[in-house]
């Protein structure tokens, strides 16, 4: 049971002396000092508790001493209104902050500290820092060497668990440089990781940024958005250029992991051997070169969030085993470490190769093949949707001309037309080159036929496309637009039947269509008749 006290604040004018004037008041009495803290015309005094009546008394011959100015009650000592802001700030810091004396036992331990190590305080506070954590820690190299150290990785198996974590510190030292003790921030490795990302991460793209009207996409997104809200592995597949990666992201920022790392690897971009250090990472002296301390893999580094496995019929077999073995487990172990690292993270894999022939030639595992193609979602080449190639044009042309500063305002028919008849071997990538090549050619408002230079092998000659008039006949982008949304809604609205089930394939509402039939006078078909223009 912690002893009451009084304490006291002493003001007065320095003399030789004084302090054994006090101390002889209060000892006479027979009272316990309990602290005295002496600062320039100041001193503290802590004393055991007295009935009232002595301390008054007490209070009345403290004021008489010689020199004395005034005695006033206090709440607190100086040491400990210090001792409380120490531990305020303590407790307010993200970081975990512990330290040790010269003799290596603990003697702060704050409460992150507490929920990172997974133990209290008050089961700690006075015990050898190696008997909580491991003999090998940096605090105790630097409690003999005096040196200080920053963002070391750790990795400490305890009776409690496993402990990941980031830490640096420096020694006390007094001012004869003799080391004191101690003082350590650790920070946990899963809020390094959403620091990192969070400075580091990319604009994130949605559904919302994929440009389409065609009924193939309207269904595809619609898969994708669908598949999004859970856990489920998704491979995409899709020639290169059709946008595979929009989709990763686009799946990632509609599932409940949208807040953490979404992280892409083109598994066709890197060497076998750095190719496997960067998906598992390695440990401490792994290899000449290491980094010292080792360094986490993609997989760790994507812990909670999504990993994006691009271009993965590319990837070796021995590691197409190893990356089995992770979506097996849940676990991943560095290049020459010993522990496990267990991981949760949401695979999203894409490929433009015919896994199937690859399976039969034996160049991909059957194994990984079915843990990686559990939610297949194909998208169409450009060709093969003629209908997007209006909207993904204006879209684009607004793109580059706010880039490159043009003021193009419109399209010219023979353009379009030159646009949507060409076969787009590279699909949108393809169609985004040469909208850029056009806005970079173009001196008026208009896109015209010759601004169009295609990917076909004949340099910069022109393919001309006989359209009578098509120099003359320009539309503006809105105009483009509005034709493509009245062909993508009469295809709706006769395939469906219904206003309302047309708006749900086309994942809009009721009312919007309803008010699109109006702004262009078609005919609902739920009052007779067919759509106008047929």
């Amino acid at each position: 049971m912690q002893v009451k006290t009084l304490r006291f604040r002493i003001q007065f004018n320095d003399r030789v002396g004084i302090v054994l004037d006090v101390s002889k008041v209060v000892s006479v009495k027979n009272i316990n000092i309990i602290s005295l803290q002496v600062l320039p015309n100041d001193m503290y005094l802590e004393i055991e508790a007295v009935p009232a009546a002595d301390c008054r008394r007490l209070e009345k011959e403290l004021a008489q001493i010689p020199e004395v100015r005034a005695v006033e009650r206090i709440d607190m000592m100086p040491h400990e209104e210090g001792e409380r802001k120490v531990k305020a700030v303590l407790d307010s810091v993200s970081e975990g902050i512990i330290a040790i004396d010269k003799r290596g036992l603990i003697t702060i331990f704050n409460p992150v500290c507490e929920k990172i190590l997974r133990c209290s305080a008050e089961e700690v506070m006075g015990r050898h820092v190696s008997e909580v954590l491991s003999e090998n820690i940096p605090m105790l190299k630097s409690l003999k060497n005096g040196k200080s150290y920053d963002n070391k990785e750790m990795i400490v198996s305890t009776p409690r668990g496993r402990h990941h974590y980031l830490t640096t510190g420096r020694p006390i030292v007094d001012e004869h440089k003799r080391i004191l003790g101690v003082v350590a921030t650790i920070k946990d490795m899963s809020q390094v990781r959403d620091l990192v990302y969070s400075i580091t991460q990319p604009a994130m793209i949605t559904f919302d940024d994929i440009i389409y009207g065609s009924r193939e996409m309207i269904q595809i997104v619609e898969l994708a958005r669908r598949v999004a809200r859970s856990d489920t592995t998704v491979m995409i597949r899709g020639e290169s250029g059709t946008g595979k990666e929009l989709f990763a992201r686009s799946i990632h920022m509609a599932s409940p992991r949208r807040n953490k790392p979404f992280v892409p690897l083109n598994c066709a971009a890197l060497p076998e051997s750095l190719l496997e250090s960067e998906l598992f990472g390695y440990a401490d002296g792994a290899f000449t070169g290491a980094k010292k301390g080792g360094k986490q893999g993609l997989f760790e580094f994507a812990n909670d969030g999504t990993l994006f496995l691009d271009e993965i019929g590319e990837l070796p077999p021995h590691l197409q085993a190893k990356l089995l073995r992770v979506l097996q487990d849940g676990k991943v172990r560095r290049i020459g470490g010993r522990n496990e690292i267990a991981v949760n993270v949401r695979i999203i894999a894409a490929t433009n190769r015919n896994l199937e022939e690859m399976l039969k030639r034996g160049d991909f595992r059957k194994d990984l093949y079915y843990r990686l193609n559990v939610f297949p979602i194909s998208i169409p080449p450009l060709r093969e949707r003629p209908e997007d190639i209006p909207l993904l044009a204006q879209y684009l042309v607004e793109k580059f001309a706010r880039r490159l500063g043009k003021t193009v305002t419109g399209i010219s028919g023979g353009a379009m037309e030159k646009l949507i008849k060409y076969s787009w071997a590279g699909n949108v990538r393809e169609l985004e080159n040469v909208i850029e090549r056009a806005i970079n050619l173009v001196e008026g408002e208009a896109i015209l036929p010759e601004h169009i230079i295609l990917d076909h092998g004949t340099g910069p000659q022109l393919e001309q496309v006989n359209i009578p008039g098509s120099r003359q006949e320009v539309s503006t982008l809105k105009e483009v637009a509005a034709a493509a949304e009245i062909k993508v809604l009469k295809a709706a609205l006769k395939r469906c039947g219904t206003v309302r089930r047309a708006a749900k394939a086309l994942g809009v509402s009721h009312t919007t269509v309803l008010n699109k039939i109006k702004k262009y006078n078609l005919t609902n078909p739920e009052e007779g008749g067919s759509t106008a223009g047929e």
